[in-house]
């Protein structure tokens, strides 16, 4: 571990923005907690959550939400691994501190939770770090898993892997997504665990709710959509998007007049922007440039700022999700929860939700151009049909958050508030 750290920093020196950012907060951080070493706590008795980026801030997000409203008096301390974590949520109104969590070493853990005394912790999804699951278990601190998903390539379930087998061990309990999670986790005797699903899926159907909410979604920007989609009955959400997403893409609306396209990249910088005008032939308006009137003569509007993408999903027939051709898709359950139906790369094994969707016959993978033209048709020919299946899906997996919040934080639980 503590290479791992040595190398973050090494990687910073050389000037990588990311590891620059990362040593820049936890500088931050440690000159936090020296100046509260000897002082009463600020955050005593808290609810400490920690997510490593904004996926899983999104899974912790419902149980944070609803402890804040029910038990205001709660303070609640939100830490983040990853800058981009950190830096998009680094104002949430609903955390009384939010920061970065210091490096995972023995020292560090025991400082931090001398500093802050929380009243237990709260990791969420694939957050497991020695030191301080060893300081929470030494200082007798209630400390959860929520979200947990386990497969048999873990390192937990090597031969080698016992050490962090036990690692699980002291956890008080582990909320896991699904009864594979835990039957894996009993073959191994591992059996403070309760299958609670995937807060998520509750994270999405709120923000289906309360769209029209949403500051980044105002009247004027629904117009504008609104214009540009009025032409036609044939739109596609593309959201996330990469290279060779774009690629596919950009060849399927050069070869089907009738569709129109509304294309939301996963980065907005520069160099990117212009890799999507040479794909689509300069073929298309800019979001900000946008007005009611240009939208009508093209068939692909592109969105150049962020924040709206879980949005703008309600606009379309079909949704594509992109990074199947590179680490891994993104978000699936945003379109879904408005019962659409969902196509997306080949690299989506690693994403329960992904295959949940496959298996109720609303997600769709390609691999190639010929696959991606074939199931585009399909799913927009019977957008309404397949959604609905989408919709039945997310519906099925609802209730998360109450049951681990139950669990957790009524009377008869470890914590009182």
């Amino acid at each position: 571990m503590i290479i791992y750290f040595l190398l973050i920093r090494l990687v910073a020196l050389f000037g990588h923005r990311k590891a620059k950012r990362l040593i820049a907060g936890q500088c931050e951080v440690a000159k936090f907690l020296k100046q509260h070493k000897d002082t009463p706590s600020p955050m005593e008795g808290c609810v400490w959550f920690h997510a490593s980026s904004v996926g899983e801030f999104e899974q912790a997000r419902p149980i944070i939400e609803k402890l804040k409203t029910d038990k205001p008096q709660t303070k609640i301390l939100l830490t983040f691994f990853s800058p981009s974590g950190y830096e998009l949520r680094k104002d949430y109104k609903y955390a009384d501190r939010v920061m970065y969590l210091p490096f995972a070493t023995k020292r560090n853990a025991k400082h931090f939770l001398h500093v802050f005394k929380p009243a237990m912790a709260i990791f969420i999804k694939y957050e497991f770090w020695p030191a301080y699951l060893r300081e929470l278990n030494h200082r007798n601190i209630p400390t959860y898993l929520i979200s947990g998903i386990f497969r048999p390539k873990q390192t937990f379930f090597k031969p080698w892997g016992s050490s962090y087998r036990h690692l699980l061990t002291r956890f008080t309990k582990l909320y896991v997504q699904d009864s594979a999670s835990l039957e894996l986790l009993q073959k191994f005797n591992i059996i403070n665990v309760e299958v609670a699903g995937d807060t998520r899926f509750d994270r999405v159907r709120w923000i289906a709710q309360h769209a029209k909410d949403i500051p980044t979604v105002d009247h004027f920007i629904h117009a504008r959509l609104n214009e540009f989609q009025a032409p036609t009955t044939k739109v596609i959400i593309a959201g996330s998007t990469w290279p060779h997403d774009e690629e596919l893409l950009a060849r399927y609306i050069e070869e089907h007049e009738d569709v129109k396209l509304v294309l939301v990249p996963h980065e907005i910088d520069d160099k990117h922007l212009h890799n999507i005008f040479e794909c689509f032939k300069g073929r298309f308006v800019r979001f900000t440039e946008a007005t009611p009137t240009n939208v009508l003569h093209v068939q692909t509007l592109v969105i150049d700022t962020i924040g709206m993408l879980s949005s703008i999903y309600r606009y379309g027939q079909v949704a594509y999700i992109g990074g199947g051709f590179g680490v891994g898709i993104h978000n699936t359950l945003e379109p879904a929860v408005y019962g659409i139906p969902v196509v997306f790369g080949p690299n989506y094994y690693r994403f329960r939700e992904a295959k949940g969707l496959i298996a109720a016959g609303a997600g769709f993978s390609v691999n190639t151009y010929k696959q991606f033209e074939q199931t585009m048709d399909n799913a927009l020919n019977n957008s309404q049909e397949l959604g609905q299946k989408a919709k039945q899906y997310v519906d099925s997996e609802l209730g998360a958050t109450e049951k681990i919040y139950e669990s957790i934080f009524t009377a008869d639980a470890v914590f009182c508030g």
